[in-house]
């Protein structure tokens, strides 16, 4: 398997969405429907909905609640994704994924430092899609 996108989506399991939202237009929601539909293991972080359920998910309000985990999915400003990396860093996340339009060059190279697989500025959906990937 060359495409180490095509890894992270077929060896990840356990993944926090940063930024989870109830709001079925949000890109957020879209994407934690998506990955569950896929068969992970996902928890919403988002400490507005902490306590309540999303697709059926706990939402907790920290990556510490959400741990253990493989996979960080990041929905916030990508001037807020720094403490998120150290975060996912400190937890023993193995990738961090910025989605679209999410980029910060200090924290992935930060995250990259420290071993872990970093997408940026990209959609688990769209590259699912790319690589054909089963539904």
């Amino acid at each position: 398997m060359s495409d180490p996108i095509q890894h992270i989506l077929t060896t990840t399991r356990r993944i926090a969405v940063v930024g989870a939202s109830h709001n079925p237009d949000r890109a957020s929601n879209e994407i934690m429907a998506f990955l569950i539909a896929r068969g992970f293991d996902v928890m919403g972080v988002n400490p507005g909905l902490a306590g309540r359920t999303l697709h059926g998910r706990r939402v907790v309000a920290t990556l510490d609640e959400a741990g253990p985990l493989d996979m960080v999915d990041v929905f916030r400003a990508s001037d807020q994704v720094g403490p998120i990396m150290a975060d996912a860093i400190r937890l023993g996340a193995r990738t961090v994924w910025l989605q679209l339009g999410v980029t910060n060059a200090a924290a992935v190279a930060a995250g990259r430092a420290a071993g872990l697989q970093v997408v940026e500025d990209r959609c688990p959906s769209i590259e699912w899609r790319r690589l054909r990937l089963p539904t």
